[in-house]
């Protein structure tokens, strides 16, 4: 066990781990997008979406913790690749590295700890039902209303949607890194992976904002 702990917790193995967790939670995210666009077919779409999850409660547990699992090592072995690269890198380059990488390798832990946060806000408001007592009075789960209901809120909508746009961020170079870590590096594919990545990580974020923007602006009542 020990070789497979030195391989883990080597620079590689550090890379792989989050290559793969990163990968996992990307495919979450369009699945979990794919649901909530239910919202725009109408209250019943969602919310039977809704009722077919829970008719199942040991297993979407089961998920809940496994996705929160991944999201940990995910940020953890994030943290740990970040020290190793330092402890190797030690000495400053003569050009800033500032120059030399993107915004948004610069702030990879800074907005995967904002999208942490954004996450167990996301899980005590709507699965715990924890941050509105007017949750309550719904009764048996009703998405559609709790998502009406929170999203007249302006300061949850910026919320949401800054959280959605450090999301992009973080995505926008971490699934181009991802190939990278898994070879698939060629000048030939590189910029293909680049803007594909970029393609997707937008997608995602226009996705998810359309909904508390669609109702907050009253499209969907």
């Amino acid at each position: 066990m020990l070789w497979l702990k030195r391989i883990l917790f080597s620079s590689v193995g550090c890379k792989l781990v989050v290559a793969l967790t990163g990968l996992g939670l990307v495919g979450f995210l369009v699945a979990h997008l794919a649901g909530n666009f239910l919202v725009f077919v109408g209250p019943e779409a969602i919310n039977d979406y809704a009722r077919q999850l829970r008719k199942f409660p040991l297993i979407l547990w089961i998920l809940r913790l496994g996705l929160i699992s991944i999201f940990f090592i995910h940020i953890a072995f994030t943290i740990r690749l970040t020290r190793l690269n330092k402890i190797s890198n030690p000495q400053k380059y003569a050009v800033p590295s500032r120059e030399l990488s993107s915004f948004a390798s610069r702030s990879m832990i800074l907005s995967g700890l904002t999208v942490l946060s954004f996450v167990l806000y996301h899980l005590a408001h709507l699965t715990f039902r924890l941050t509105n007592p007017l949750f309550e009075q719904l009764g048996e789960y009703d998405v559609y209303a709790m998502l009406l209901i929170s999203f007249q809120n302006p300061i949850i909508v910026c919320f949401y949607i800054l959280s959605v746009c450090l999301l992009m961020v973080h995505l926008s170079h971490g699934i181009s890194s991802s190939f990278q870590t898994f070879g698939i590096k060629h000048l030939k594919y590189n910029k293909i992976v680049e803007n594909s990545s970029i393609a997707l990580s937008i997608f995602l974020a226009l996705g998810f904002s359309s909904i508390p923007i669609s109702i907050f602006l009253g499209l969907i009542q």
